[in-house]
C-alpha cells in the first residue's frame, strides 16, 4: 500500500513538473521555432518584399547561390578569423586574469569589482564609445599618438588594420566575462590541494598545469563555446563601429544576413543564410559539449 503510494507521488510530482514547463516551451514555440520553421520554408523560395508577387519554390538555388556569391565567403572567413582569434585571446588573457585574482585579499576584490565594468556597458554603448575614441581626426587615441610624434591611424577607415580594431574592442568587453567565471572555477578548487602541492615542491607553472588547469578544463570549455558563438553572431559592434567597412573588410554573416533581408528585402535568400547559420552554430555547439563529456569522463 505505501509503495502504490509513492509510485502514484512519484507520478504526481512528475506531472507537476512538466506543468510548470508548459509556459516556457509556450513562449519558446511562440518565438523560436515558430519563426524558424517559416524561415526554413521561405529557404526554398525565391521571394522579395519589393516584388508583387507570390514566393516561387527553387529548391535549394538559395543555398547553391549563396556559396557562389564571394561576399558570403568574405563573410565567413572575417566571421571565422574574428571569432578564433578573438575567442583565443579572451581565453588567455582570462585565464591569466583570474590567476592574478585568485587570492582572497583586498586589492583582488577591489579589481575584481573594476574587471566588471566592461560587461556591464552594452555593445551598442561600447562601440559608439570607441568608435569616437578611435576616431581619426578627434578621437583621444590618435591625439595620444601625435603626442608622441607620431602619426594618426585611421583605426576603421584602413582596411588591413579594421578587423583587429574591432577585435581589440571586444577581446576588451568579454576577457572579464572568461575572467571572472575562470575564477569563480578556481576558487571551487580546495586550498589543500594546491598547499600540499606547494609543499612537495611544486612552482606556480606546475600547479597551474597540473592542478588548476586540468580541474578547471570543464568550466573553461564551456565558456569558450559560450564566447565563441556569441562572436560568431557578433552584430551590434560591427553595425556599430563600421557596418562591415571599409569594403568588405569587417563583413560577418550577421550584417551580411541582415543587408540582404532588410537592406535588399531578398527574403527567401537571407532566410537560406541564416539556417545555414544557425545549423553551423548547432555543430560547434554539440562538439564543445562532446568535449566537455569526454573531458568529465577523464576525471572520473
Amino acid at each position: 500500500m505505501l509503495i502504490s503510494r509513492n509510485i502514484i507521488q512519484s507520478r504526481t510530482d512528475k506531472i507537476h513538473s512538466w506543468l510548470f514547463l508548459v509556459p516556457v516551451f509556450t513562449v519558446l514555440l511562440i518565438a523560436a521555432f515558430i519563426p524558424l520553421g517559416y524561415g526554413f520554408v521561405f529557404s526554398f523560395m525565391r521571394y522579395k518584399l519589393n516584388l508583387q508577387q507570390a514566393p516561387v519554390f527553387v529548391g535549394f538555388k538559395n543555398y547553391i547561390d549563396m556559396f557562389k556569391d564571394e561576399l558570403f565567403i568574405k563573410a565567413l572567413k572575417n566571421n571565422i578569423f574574428f571569432a578564433v582569434l578573438s575567442v583565443s585571446i579572451e581565453l588567455v588573457f582570462g585565464i591569466i586574469i583570474a590567476m592574478m585574482l585568485s587570492d582572497d585579499n583586498l586589492l583582488s576584490r577591489l579589481l575584481i569589482t573594476f574587471l566588471m565594468v566592461p560587461l556591464i556597458i552594452a555593445p551598442v554603448a561600447s562601440g559608439t564609445l570607441w568608435r569616437m575614441m578611435l576616431d581619426r581626426t578627434y578621437g583621444i587615441v590618435n591625439y595620444l599618438i601625435t603626442l608622441i610624434g607620431l602619426k594618426p591611424v585611421s583605426w576603421l577607415g584602413d582596411y588591413r588594420i579594421a578587423i583587429y580594431t574591432i577585435i581589440l574592442v571586444d577581446c576588451w568587453q568579454f576577457t572579464p566575462f572568461v575572467a571572472l567565471l575562470v575564477l569563480s572555477s578556481i576558487k571551487a578548487i580546495p586550498k589543500d590541494i594546491i598547499e600540499a602541492a606547494r609543499v612537495d615542491g611544486a612552482n606556480p607553472f606546475k600547479v597551474f598545469t597540473k592542478i588548476v588547469l586540468p580541474i578547471t578544463s570543464p568550466v573553461i570549455v564551456i565558456v569558450a563555446m559560450i564566447r565563441f558563438i556569441d562572436a560568431f553572431k557578433v552584430f551590434d559592434t560591427i553595425f556599430v563601429m563600421t557596418q562591415g567597412g571599409p569594403g568588405s573588410a569587417t563583413e560577418m554573416l550577421p550584417t551580411y544576413i541582415y543587408r540582404q533581408g532588410i537592406k535588399f528585402l531578398r527574403v527567401g535568400y537571407s532566410s537560406a543564410t541564416a539556417i545555414l547559420f544557425i545549423c553551423s552554430m548547432s555543430i560547434i555547439a554539440w562538439l564543445f559539449i562532446r568535449l566537455r563529456s569526454s573531458q568529465l569522463k577523464r576525471i572520473e
